[in-house]
C-alpha cells in the first residue's frame, strides 16, 4: 500500500519560513493531485492548498494566497509547501493527500475526496 510521509515541520517565530515536503512510499507520480491540509486544535480541517500532476495547475485557500507556494521537484517524487511570512494562526498540524484521479479546481478540497493521507506534522509559530 502506498503511503505518504511529511516531513518540515517546526517552531518558527512569526513572519518565518518553513518547507514542507510529502513524499510516498511508491511515488507521488500514483497521485493526479496532492493536497496539504491543516487543523489546529478545535477546528475543522482546512484544504490549504492542491497541484496536479498533469498540467501543474494549483488551488490555494485564500487564508494562505500569496504566502504559501505549492510545487513538485523536476521527478515529480517530492511534493513541497513553502510556507513564507507565517503568522500564528498557521499553527496546526499539516497533512498532504493524494488521489489518482481528483483534479483539484479553484473551487476547493475536501478531505473527503482524497484517497491516501500521510500522518501529519506540527507546525507551531509562536515567539
Amino acid at each position: 500500500q502506498v503511503q505518504l510521509v511529511e516531513s518540515g515541520g517546526g517552531l518558527v517565530q512569526p513572519g518565518g519560513s518553513l518547507r514542507l515536503s510529502c513524499t510516498a512510499s511508491g511515488s507521488t507520480l500514483d497521485y493526479h493531485a496532492i493536497g496539504w491540509f491543516r487543523q489546529a486544535p478545535g477546528k475543522e480541517r482546512e484544504g490549504v492548498s492542491c497541484i496536479n500532476r498533469s498540467d501543474g495547475s494549483t488551488y490555494y485557500a485564500d487564508s494562505v494566497k500569496g504566502r504559501f507556494t505549492i510545487s513538485r521537484d523536476n521527478a515529480k517524487t517530492l511534493v513541497y509547501l513553502q510556507m513564507n511570512s507565517l503568522k500564528p494562526e498557521d499553527t496546526a498540524v499539516y497533512y498532504c493527500a493524494g488521489d489518482p484521479d481528483l483534479y483539484c479546481s479553484g473551487d476547493g478540497i475536501l478531505g473527503e475526496d482524497f484517497h491516501s493521507w500521510g500522518q501529519g506534522t506540527q507546525v507551531t509559530v509562536s515567539s
